[in-house]
């Protein structure tokens, strides 16, 4: 696909999920399909008929098995966010149909314990390991493409961190 058939392309609707502990800090897990570093917070689509909110949720339980019962939605931004994948995965990704992703996501505060998060409560286990970082070594962490997005994550949260 060249640059210009990818600037063509949609974006898929998507959520995240910035699911802070009592310290303030951020859920991340390392993408299981990565044999680089690519850590990242819980994100995924939206199903036909389902909020966004309702999204939220059902995704952090899926990738990390925390339960709705164990948060409290703190946050949400106010419009979407988008971030466009590198050329060289559009063709591999998401049947090659999207540039990349535009999300609405929600900052979540975690009541439960370290023990509650299973990132292995799904059949399709999207992370391979999970950490706790402080907010300000987030972007550092994550998989460059999604720097950006990420900062204005934190931006939009800021007051609630």
């Amino acid at each position: 696909m060249t640059p210009e058939d990818i600037a063509k392309l949609p974006y898929r609707r998507n959520v995240g999920v910035m699911l802070v502990n009592a310290d303030g800090h951020a859920f991340v897990g390392q993408r299981v399909d990565s044999d680089v570093p690519a850590w990242q917070m819980p994100q995924g689509g939206i199903d036909k008929g389902e909020s966004p909110r309702d999204a939220a949720l059902r995704e952090l339980e899926e990738e990390t098995g925390v339960t709705r019962d164990l948060v409290t939605v703190e946050a949400e931004t106010e419009g979407w966010l988008a971030y466009d994948l590198p050329h060289d995965l559009v063709p591999r990704i998401w049947k090659a149909r999207y540039r990349g992703q535009e999300q609405k996501w929600f900052l979540l505060r975690f009541h439960g314990t370290d023990d509650q998060v299973r990132i292995d409560a799904d059949d399709h286990q999207e992370f391979s390991e999970w950490r706790w970082l402080p907010a300000s070594e987030l972007v550092d962490n994550i998989v460059p493409f999604k720097r950006d997005v990420y900062g204005r994550v934190l931006a939009a949260f800021k007051d609630h961190l």
